[in-house]
């Protein structure tokens, strides 16, 4: 039977590589954006290495230490930004003039700011779906891509991990995650959700805020709860994840159309990538992988089977350290 597209490649557990040790910033600082917004970044690695930009998740997340250690940073010249709203950018948890578009012209005054002609992109989740809208606007500016856990943010996933579909997996953790919306609204949770983030009253926020994030906490990883983020549990972190998350949801991720990514892949003609996909992975599910990569023919696709959506888990270290090692090639 002839195939359309060639089948991914599959990680062993074999000889597995891991994280790159640990190394500090060798600069930070805040970048203006001409408006409400400061966005705190940092410049790790080897100042005259191979420059790159590391996006986080969410919308909504922050950067971390974890975040550097993807790549070797004897070669590496690694940028990395805490996003309008979270982590130590400012304001925090601000939901003004925050939209792709608006981060995406964020990625470019970083670049600018940091003398960088064309960047490998590094993204996982929302970072990999950032890392493709700003590769489709601006893709003279990428050298290649290396992303996990392919997310589109379409409706059908949104519907799936926050409406019915993940809710049948984890029915104990759906449970909690129902728990602060009276029945006559959990029809429609992002809209139910959305309501109490960005209500006046902080308890409220707070309240809705912890569950938000504790169900993406619960089902994050094949490894357990125990695998969850430890800043999902700090109100300030879970206040900012859930509003921004919310907010870019509820707006369809501020795209022109419902499958603005896969309208567009024609723009990444010529870009070297690579996809990471855990095979178990229910907050974004390989549907959205595979679709990516049979309308993107220079990406390599490289599945791990003993593996959910936490980036930490050990095979998808193992793919992505190998990915980053094989951009530096280019």
């Amino acid at each position: 039977m002839e195939r359309n597209t060639p089948p991914p490649a599959v990680s062993s557990a074999q000889n597995r590589r891991g994280l790159f040790p640990d190394n500090d910033p060798y600069a930070t600082g805040w970048l203006s954006t001409g408006g409400p917004h400061e966005v705190f970044y940092e410049e790790c690695g080897n100042p005259n290495g191979k420059p790159c930009v590391i996006l986080h998740g969410g919308p909504g997340g922050a950067i971390n230490p974890t975040m550097r250690r993807f790549f070797d940073p004897a070669k590496w010249r690694m940028a990395l930004f805490d996003q309008r709203g979270c982590g130590r950018s400012r304001p925090n948890a601000s939901l003004d003039d925050n939209t792709t578009w608006a981060l995406i012209e964020d990625i470019e005054r970083l670049r600018e700011h940091l003398g960088v002609e064309k960047w490998c992109v590094f993204g996982g989740s929302w970072g990999s779906t950032l890392a493709l809208a700003y590769a489709i606007t601006h893709p003279e500016r990428v050298e290649s891509l290396v992303l996990r856990g392919i997310f589109l943010l379409t409706e059908r996933e949104l519907s799936w991990f926050y409406q019915d579909g993940a809710s049948m997996l984890f029915p104990d953790a759906w449970a909690r995650f129902c728990a602060p919306i009276p029945p006559e609204e959990r029809s429609d949770m992002i809209a139910a959700y959305h309501k109490r983030l960005t209500s006046p009253d902080r308890r409220v926020q707070a309240e809705a805020a912890a569950a938000w994030s504790q169900w993406e906490g619960d089902t994050i990883s094949i490894r357990g709860p125990e695998a969850r983020p430890s800043k999902f549990n700090e109100i300030d972190f879970a206040i900012a994840f859930a509003r921004i998350e919310c907010h870019f949801f509820i707006n369809g991720g501020f795209f022109p159309s419902k499958n603005w990514i896969l309208e567009n892949l024609d723009k990444l003609r010529g870009i070297p990538g690579w996809i990471v996909q855990g095979r178990f992975d229910v907050v974004t599910p390989m549907e959205s992988a595979w679709k990516l990569k049979s309308g993107w023919s220079d990406a390599r696709f490289e599945v791990v089977w003993d593996a959910g959506h936490a980036s930490t888990e050990p095979g998808i270290v193992d793919a992505l350290v190998r990915a980053t090692d094989q951009a530096l090639k280019l």
